[in-house]
């Protein structure tokens, strides 16, 4: 055996087909692609998600779910603080330190459950629940916002604002009944 004579085995090498030989050859004059039409032009063709001008599956379903653009709290509570012994004033990047919160950018919570034996103090710019706060207090500690608002809870009203159902005293002086 020579270089010069080696030749591939039967069947492993498929030739090319030959597109525009003649009637005879079965891929003449069209060259297997039919007569006129979008498929028979270069590039023609449509997209396999194309319906053909019906209207798309994507578009005949309906839209789904809702995405909320207020940040959802990170919530931890008072035996985390207990159980990582901060010391020392407890801000959201300590938080973040001591691996019990994911983000610094999102809002903290900090919830009452479990017990808490020494004293912290709580940062500006976290949040604290009411058990938590009590908690905290009670242990010796100090919450620098006391910033323990629900959204259940109704807002209070700034002083001299008015409702809009007290009647207004008229400009000379005189009160409506």
């Amino acid at each position: 055996m020579k270089l010069g004579n080696i030749k591939a085995p039967e069947g492993v090498l498929k030739k090319k087909k030959r597109l525009g030989t003649g009637a005879g050859s079965g891929t003449g004059k069209t060259s297997g692609k039919g007569h006129k039409g979008q498929n028979s032009r270069s590039g023609g063709g449509v997209k396999p998600w194309f319906e053909g001008g019906q209207m798309p599956i994507q578009m005949r379903l309906p839209k789904v779910g809702f995405n909320s653009s207020r940040p959802k709290n990170q919530v931890l509570n008072v035996a985390d603080l207990e159980r990582k012994s901060l010391e020392g004033a407890i801000t959201v990047d300590a938080l973040k330190e001591a691996g019990l919160i994911g983000s610094a950018s999102r809002p903290v919570k900090i919830l009452g459950d479990g017990d808490l034996s020494r004293a912290v103090h709580i940062a500006p710019g976290i949040k604290v629940s009411a058990t938590a706060l009590e908690k905290i207090t009670k242990a010796g500690g100090s919450v620098a916002d006391a910033d323990t608002t629900d959204s259940s809870e109704e807002v209070a009203e700034p002083e001299g604002a008015t409702s809009g159902t007290e009647e207004v005293a008229e400009e000379d002086g005189e009160e409506t009944a």
